[in-house]
């Protein structure tokens, strides 16, 4: 029977993956489930487990949400060797996907891992409760909240109405579970998070020994975005207040220079309020590659194939850069920082095999740099460049299209003219109503281009039909419910439109 979301972490056993960063755990015997979970540390292994969900990029195949979510824009295309070489990305990038094609089972089976990882925490929490000390106890309450805050919001956006699990299961609950409406959902991802930021215990800021864990800066700014992309307009003065928190909190800033954002020595750098983890320290090779290595995957994806020349280290060639994003910031500032001209470099004499949909530019913001190439294991998976999951300039312009959609234009334009400033644009004075709007959208596109947001903007804007081709208005807003959900319920679980 293929493995699912509701199997495949029935035992401790699978929490094995967790990195050089945190603790890991061994097998040790028939009675851990019952036995463990007694003490701080023990309870502290599963929450790191719990964190270790987030860095998985090898479920059920190659499973980068980032990568995968720039195929599918208008910013990048899939890209590879050729047209076979990741099927289920030239899918979604192609909108051909079906319950079979796509990358919807890994994306599926990781987030409700991470959800019943959660719900673990907090139960063994509750049972052993008065082993615990209530400053930990609350603390990790409102870690694992966020977490499993995190993962629904992930599946609720890709996948729309979900089965909404707060326990562990057993039995015959597994194969009985039906969808709940977005709405239950998205109600219990808000709740999460407000019971996350309620927690005295969870820390404005931590410190370099805690790097990777939440904080409220991380809550308050998540939960903004929760509320903004349900898309109530009645709630958006809601969002700008949270975001506005964050922003005024006096912990974070933005980068001085653009440039430096995404160089590894920056991680945790200012304007950073949560990140992903990786590492390059595991050394693991290819019998590691289903989440068994700490590395960005997503880095060996976006570089150049069989590259020869300075600066980089040879890549995939996955997520080649479209003309258009090409053509739109051909003047900004930004562009160095984001795009890697290929063209230019083979002028310089440097040399690579041109992949599947070329267009000779390429990711600048995760590429394979040679001197950061793993020395020990496979170097492909071992790439340790964090990901950005929630940066400053992206509360600041979610907090301008906030204002905007309140009526606050003022406050707006100044929240978005402070993303223009860092990088020496004119402001923004004129633009109105749905100018200012698609100022700001555009403003999105050139700040955060080829960090997976775009695909995500453009649905919920309703501009998705419009800028990407083959996208079916109704039906390509979702990906389709793996089909093995559908089969292992007996078709309790019900398959999204149109698929």
């Amino acid at each position: 029977m293929k493995k699912t979301y509701i199997l495949s972490t029935l035992v401790l056993i699978l929490f094995s993956s967790c990195g050089t960063e945190f603790l890991e755990l061994d097998p040790r015997g028939q009675e851990l489930e019952s036995n463990y979970y007694t003490t701080e540390d023990e309870i502290f292994e599963a929450l790191v487990a719990t964190y270790d969900v987030l860095q998985w990029q090898g479920t059920n195949g190659w499973t980068m949400k980032m990568g995968l979510l720039n195929s599918a824009s208008d910013e990048t295309f899939a890209g590879g060797s050729d047209a076979s070489d990741q099927p289920s990305w030239v899918a979604w990038d192609a909108f051909t996907l079906d319950p079979f094609l796509g990358p919807q089972s890994g994306l599926w089976n990781k987030n409700f891992t991470g959800i019943y990882r959660a719900n673990l925490v907090l139960e063994k929490l509750e049972l052993n409760a008065e082993n615990f000390s209530e400053e930990f106890t609350n603390r990790t309450v409102a870690e694992a909240k966020f977490l499993r805050a995190f993962y629904y919001f992930d599946l609720v956006r890709l996948f729309g109405n979900v089965p909404l699990i707060t326990k562990t299961l057993g039995g015959d609950e597994i194969f009985a579970q039906t969808q709940n409406p977005k709405a239950e959902v998205y109600t219990q991802i808000e709740q999460d998070l407000n019971d996350a930021k309620n927690t005295f215990e969870l820390p404005a800021t931590i410190p370099p020994s805690d790097f990777g864990r939440v904080t409220q800066g991380a809550v308050t700014a998540l939960l903004g975005k929760v509320i903004l992309y349900q898309n109530d307009e009645s709630r958006m003065g809601e969002a700008a207040a949270l975001f506005d928190e964050v922003i005024n909190a006096g912990i974070y800033d933005l980068e001085p220079e653009y440039e430096d954002i995404f160089k590894t020595e920056n991680e945790f750098g200012i304007e950073s309020i949560f990140e992903i983890q990786h590492s390059g320290n595991q050394s693991g090779g290819w019998e590691n590659f289903a989440n068994g290595t700490e590395g960005n995957y997503s880095v060996q994806f976006f570089g150049m194939r069989d590259f020869v020349g300075p600066t980089y280290a040879t890549g995939w060639s996955f997520c080649p850069v479209t003309p258009k994003l090409v053509e739109l910031m051909q003047f900004d500032p930004r562009r160095d920082a984001t795009i890697v001209d290929g063209n230019l470099l083979k002028a310089q004499g440097a040399s690579y095999t041109e992949g599947y949909q070329n267009t000779d530019y390429f990711i600048r913001k995760y590429a394979p740099l040679a001197d950061e190439r793993a020395l020990d294991g496979e170097p492909a998976l071992n790439w340790a460049n964090n990901e950005r999951e929630i940066r400053l300039a992206d509360v600041y312009l979610m907090a301008a299209e906030a204002y905007a959609r309140s009526g606050d234009e003022s406050t707006a334009k100044q929240r978005l003219n402070r993303v223009r400033q860092r990088v020496s644009l004119q402001p923004i004075t004129a633009p109105s109503g749905q100018d200012l709007l698609d100022s700001i959208f555009k403003e999105r596109m050139m700040e955060l281009a080829t960090e997976g947001h775009r695909f995500f903007d453009l649905v919920r804007s309703g501009r998705a039909e419009a800028e990407l081709e083959n996208f079916v208005v109704g039906k390509h807003e979702l990906l389709p419910i793996p089909q093995s959900e559908i089969d292992i319920t007996e078709g309790l679980i019900i398959q999204n439109p149109g698929y």
